[in-house]
């Protein structure tokens, strides 16, 4: 499991063989963090795997799961993706397109970082 704060987790080294290797873990789903429903959850992240693709990057499929900050707050999960080969700068603007308000991003077996995009 990739931690905000933490090493990228050994089980996930073996995706990452190069040490300057940048990744992110990103979704299509609940854009602008509003529940979809999940026939179009579902087409968008097609849509972002597409456009991973094209751009080349290698992708491996995961599950987002959000923790709660406050009590009143409920974790969630969504279908993400563990993306390689993409630089930050191609990470955020997919994000930006896919309307995600932050995606978790990180280089080789470093730390893993929230990039808040709004």
């Amino acid at each position: 499991m990739i931690r905000i704060g933490e090493p990228l987790p050994p089980g996930l080294h073996g995706c990452v063989k190069d040490n300057r290797t940048p990744w992110g873990f990103i979704t299509a789903w609940n854009p602008s963090a509003q529940q979809s429903s999940r026939a179009r959850n579902r087409e968008r992240q097609r849509e972002l795997l597409a456009a991973l693709r094209e751009r080349g990057a290698r992708v491996r499929a995961g599950v987002g799961i959000g923790h709660a900050v406050d009590a009143g707050q409920q974790r969630w999960r969504e279908p993400s993706l563990f993306v390689l080969g993409l630089d930050f700068d191609a990470l955020d603007a997919l994000g930006r397109r896919f309307e995600q308000f932050a995606l978790v991003r990180g280089i080789g077996h470093g730390i893993a970082e929230l990039r808040v995009l709004v």
